[in-house]
């Protein structure tokens, strides 16, 4: 199943300072991470940002989802990894290896040099960068990022593969676009004004989004999808409560993924940990 996150610009519009929006950053990342999505999408809500906007967060999400071992050489210094070191680790297993197979790890790598006869050299967290030969029908540019599988450390073994990087990416694009995608699949709006979550309805979203995939979006603090959309809160009630109605805005449904929550607030982080594990069980 492909799953894409979906949260707005405005997403640390509450934090006091920058570090404490570069932590926050990090649990979101955290939760991309946990419920192995493979698309964590940053969409634009200008209205609702103050300090910090969509570039930061596209930035420190980015940095959160790169290897370790390739950070330094992807980003060098930036003002807005001021705080890069209060992340939490994400300890992907196809970083550390442990989601491998007998045919190899998969790594993330980055271009440093094109040569002649196909052949590229890459930085892919080894004690030097490798030399590798590119797959038919493949190519690749300097500072590129690729795929390798890599069957043996010592001595070294490893390929250019023509496969999606390991992991999930990270990019900035408008609400609607990520919403078309051909693997949007089932598209989930969570909102506390949405239908209530229950038992009962769960297996069908879940059978919908194991056939074609699953998209969710969240809001910000204080500011939820709807006023992001350009709709009332009524106007999601009224037309959640209307099963003849169709779901506002291009969703598949509108969703309370919390629907008793005992906190006034809900934190957009917590509301993906709540609203991803339900989404995601299997059949």
């Amino acid at each position: 199943m492909t799953l894409s996150v979906l949260v707005p610009s405005s997403i640390v519009r509450e934090a006091e300072d920058k570090r404490e929006a570069t932590r926050k950053l990090g649990y979101v990342a955290r939760a991309a991470a946990v419920f192995r999505a493979q698309r964590l999408t940053v969409f634009p809500d200008e209205d609702g940002e103050r300090r910090w906007g969509g570039g930061f967060v596209e930035t420190v999400l980015r940095y959160a989802a790169t290897p370790p071992y390739l950070r330094k050489e992807a980003f060098d210094t930036r003002d807005e990894l001021e705080y890069a070191g209060v992340l939490p680790p994400l300890r992907l297993s196809s970083w550390t290896g442990s989601d491998s197979s007998g045919s190899g790890s998969l790594r993330q790598g980055i271009v440093t040099q094109v040569g002649s006869e196909g052949r590229v050299r890459v930085n892919c967290g080894m004690q030097h960068p490798i030399s590798l030969q590119t797959p038919p029908g493949m190519e690749v540019e300097e500072g590129e990022r690729v795929t390798i599988r890599v069957s043996s450390r010592r001595p070294v073994r490893a390929k250019l593969v023509d496969e999606p990087l390991p992991g999930f990416s990270v990019e900035r694009t408008a609400l609607g676009d990520a919403l078309d995608r051909p693997d949007a699949g089932v598209r989930i709006a969570t909102s506390r004004h949405g239908t209530p979550l229950s038992a009962a309805s769960l297996g069908g979203y879940v059978e919908r989004a194991a056939r074609g995939g699953l998209t969710v979006a969240f809001g910000a603090p204080e500011r939820g999808l709807p006023p992001m959309l350009g709709l009332t809160e009524d106007e999601v009630s009224e037309a959640v409560a209307d099963p003849d109605a169709d779901a506002p805005a291009r969703f598949d449904a509108w969703l309370n993924t919390i629907p008793q929550q005992g906190s006034e607030v809900v934190r957009t982080e917590e509301a993906m940990f709540a609203a991803l594990g339900c989404l995601t069980l299997t059949e």
